[in-house]
């Protein structure tokens, strides 16, 4: 799995003109699904979000975790992120997870991300053509993948 983290003070989902998932303090989550992926990688990966300590302490030190913040999450499936660019012009999924794999991983980590932040976890459509708005705080994004775990 890959995980693009971003740091923002609002986000929000918009499908066929209907907001489907609004944030204000929180986590934009862009996940993609490989097929290598396991219910494991989204333990794991779904520890590190909700556990991230990017958010400013007192002294202006990333030391806050979500929970330090009420932080929410708005999370979003994008296959794109395993978009190969190796050869011509136009990027290639092969890597990405298809429906019937990857849709029973992204309901495991929105149940793992609810489990350990304890509140409702804000989405898009999975498979949906999405509308993504947000306002990035600092700005901070990380990225995160399963199979290099630094």
């Amino acid at each position: 799995m890959r995980a693009i983290i971003q740091r923002v003070s609002e986000a929000g989902c918009v499908v066929d003109g209907v907001v489907t998932g609004t944030i204000d303090v929180g986590f934009l989550v862009l996940l993609g699904i490989e097929d290598a992926d396991t219910d494991e990688d989204a333990a794991w990966l779904a520890g590190k979000i909700v556990n991230m300590r990017i958010f400013g302490d007192e002294q202006g030190q990333m030391n806050k975790a979500l929970a330090d913040v009420d932080g929410n999450i708005l999370l979003i499936s994008q296959f794109t992120l395993f978009a190969s660019t190796k050869k011509g012009n136009r990027p290639g999924f092969t890597k990405a997870a298809r429906p019937e794999k990857a849709i029973p991983l992204y309901e495991a980590m929105i149940k793992q991300l609810y489990l350990l932040l304890g509140k409702e976890i804000q989405t898009g459509i999975f498979g949906a053509d999405m509308k993504i708005s947000l306002v990035n705080d600092g700005p901070v994004t990380i990225m995160m993948d399963t199979r290099n775990r630094e």
